[in-house]
């Protein structure tokens, strides 16, 4: 715990890993149900303040976005940053995307920008925080490094996100001060972890420096110019930073020294080594030849390699040459005199695909007949009016208990608060649904219903109990799925699954987001990867039921590049990378197969599903 004010910034999970930022208005709606407490019945109502999200309610129970239309849950976290820091200050960073509409940065990506603004910097680097682009203040645009291709970028000024004082939970995007360790009393002893001794032992051993050394100007390598509008960003990212390149933010070190340390450092490691300044510490290291900085990172590799510390990759853009043994001494050196576990090796390679299958290597899979399966848009059925679809589900509740409807927020005993399009039934009756037994305003349910894919089923926005059969608004396409001779990591005992997806693009119906107009489908055919195993071919089992329910992609806006009317993964997450698992969709992933029987599940689809659908 940590005694201190910070802004609080509510965040949600997308289905690439990444949080994104709620507006500040929102984070202050869902704030306020949190310090109202048990009053606030526990769930958040996002359409009250953004009309764009009014399927949208959060449970503060399970800490959970759940979708009233489709469903959909993501999870959802409370997340803390410097009061000094963009979201403290009202700053709003953002990028252009192919149809002109703006595009906020990721949290972490905007307090890096705006620090470096705030520096008054001409240009930012922001690879060593994962983004292979350059933001070039003078033009106020983003450059991608690999194509060069510039987008606009833009900083604008929001609400401040709301302010907390007192005992909060440390969060890895809220870095402590620098002066915190100093002010928190004595320091502690000598840290004994191999890397802390390492480093004492190598201070201790350099000579001392000389005085014109320490005086001197710091090398020319380091202070290369900024590039000017059209010019090429620098091609070297990490630890091999190449001239021009700028260093990163002190806010981004302090973060990722912070996350690093709380997932694998000793509790005992002080931020620096006892013994020595850091200004004599950095004198004492320039005096190290290249042979000496050789030897250095050689034996820290094997020290930490031995002791369990997990790698961190260090990768040269600049060509396919290993990275300069000095330099890697000189980083690992300084990052274990800040507290951080890491060896230096060479980057994972990542593998997106298997080795070349001829057609005669390629097997159907046993237990499942045909290698593909097409589908086409399904309409749903007429003469069912919701009235007449909902009735099956519900029973009449004629003493409401005095209780929330979780759809309105009014209570049961009063009439609806539903301010949309009125349905037919009166906005005073209440209904019961007969599985879970959760009672809501049926006029709610009505225009939940309305808002919905109108299919014939119904999922509880409480507990998510589906009623009837659920299907999505996946446009037509291919799924083929076969054998091939190959092992995934992690399943070195059986072949692998192949499912190749193909969705051409097209046209919107009745049942998508903007109906006539034209939708892209990007990245397809798209692979993806299952063991061959009892367990792998239950998943692709039901995989193809959510195919026929149209239930694995959607049409909307892509979170990973802003795009509008495009196609998109709809909540059942897929492996796309065959041997490596850098991305996150790829393999060893010991939990895979169990968290997209979870997700099948919450989409209504299990083994009994499975057996009423024809393979």
């Amino acid at each position: 715990m940590l005694l201190a004010s910070a802004v609080v910034v509510w965040e949600w999970l997308n289905e690439h890993g990444r949080w994104r930022p709620y507006s500040p208005a929102v984070s202050h709606h869902i704030e306020a149900a949190v310090r109202a407490g048990p009053r606030a019945g526990g769930s958040v109502v996002l359409g009250q303040v953004d009309r764009r999200l009014a399927p949208y309610i959060i449970d503060l129970h399970s800490m959970n976005q759940f979708r009233q239309d489709t469903g959909t849950l993501r999870p959802v976290r409370r997340n803390y940053y410097d009061p000094a820091s963009a979201p403290g200050k009202g700053v709003v960073w953002e990028w252009e995307n192919d149809h002109g509409s703006w595009t906020p940065y990721d949290m972490d990506v905007g307090i890096t920008i705006q620090h470096a603004f705030e520096k008054q910097r001409p240009w930012i680097d922001l690879s060593p925080i994962g983004f292979g682009y350059v933001i070039d203040f003078g033009t106020m645009g983003q450059i991608n490094r690999q194509t060069q291709r510039q987008r606009r970028v833009r900083r604008r000024l929001d609400l401040v996100y709301p302010l907390v004082t007192g005992a909060a939970g440390r969060a890895a995007s809220w870095p402590a001060a620098p002066g915190a360790a100093a002010a928190a009393g004595p320091r502690a002893p000598p840290c004994s972890c191999p890397q802390c001794v390492l480093v004492r032992s190598v201070k201790a051993a350099a000579p001392p420096a000389p005085a014109a050394r320490r005086s001197a100007a710091p090398p020319a390598a380091l202070k290369g110019p900024p590039p000017g509008p059209g010019a090429t960003p620098p091609d070297s990212a990490g630890a091999g930073r190449g001239p021009g390149k700028p260093a990163p933010s002190s806010q981004a070190i302090r973060r990722q020294a912070s996350s690093a340390a709380a997932g694998a450092a000793p509790a005992a490691c002080p931020a620096s080594p006892p013994g020595a300044s850091g200004k004599a510490g950095r004198v004492a290291l320039a005096t190290l030849n290249r042979t000496s900085l050789q030897r250095l990172a050689l034996a820290q590799s094997r020290v930490l390699i031995a002791s369990g510390v997990p790698t961190v990759p260090v990768k040269n853009l600049s060509g396919s040459s290993p990275v300069n043994p000095a330099l890697a001494g000189i980083t690992g050196i300084l990052m274990s005199a800040a507290g951080l576990p890491v060896c230096l090796t060479r980057p994972p390679k990542l593998v997106l695909h298997p080795p070349p299958v001829s057609k005669s290597e390629i097997k159907s899979i046993p237990g499942v007949s045909n290698t593909s399966r097409k589908t086409t848009k399904k309409q749903a059925k007429k003469g069912k009016t919701p009235e007449e679809v909902l009735k099956k589900y519900l029973q009449k509740v004629r003493h409401p208990p005095d209780e929330d409807c979780t759809i309105c927020m009014e209570r049961l005993t009063a009439p609806s608060g539903y301010k949309g399009p009125q349905p037919t039934v009166k906005p005073d009756l209440v209904g019961k649904l007969s599985r879970c037994g959760h009672v809501y305003h049926v006029y709610c349910l009505v225009a939940m219903y309305n808002n919905g894919n109108k299919d014939g089923s119904l999922q509880c926005p409480t507990c998510k109990t589906i009623y009837g059969v659920k299907t999505g608004t996946q446009p037509p396409g291919k799924m083929e799925y076969h054998v091939i001779p190959h092992s995934l990591p992690g399943h070195p005992d059986c072949r692998t699954i192949r499912i190749i997806y193909s969705i051409p693009p097209g046209i919107q119906g009745p049942e998508h987001p903007n109906p006539g107009k034209s939708f892209s489908a990007r990245g397809f055919p798209r692979h993806c990867y299952l063991p061959d195993s009892e367990k792998g071919r239950k998943v692709l089992k039901l995989l193809l039921v959510a195919w026929d329910r149209r239930l694995i992609f959607a049409i909307g806006t892509s979170s990973t590049t802003g795009e509008s009317d495009t196609v998109i993964w709809n909540e059942v997450h897929h492996k796309t990378e065959f041997g490596s698992n850098l991305t996150g969709h790829g393999y060893p992933d010991a939990n895979y197969l169990d968290n997209v029987l979870a997700e099948l599940a919450a989409q209504g689809i299990s083994e009994d599903s499975a057996a009423q659908e024809k393979d």
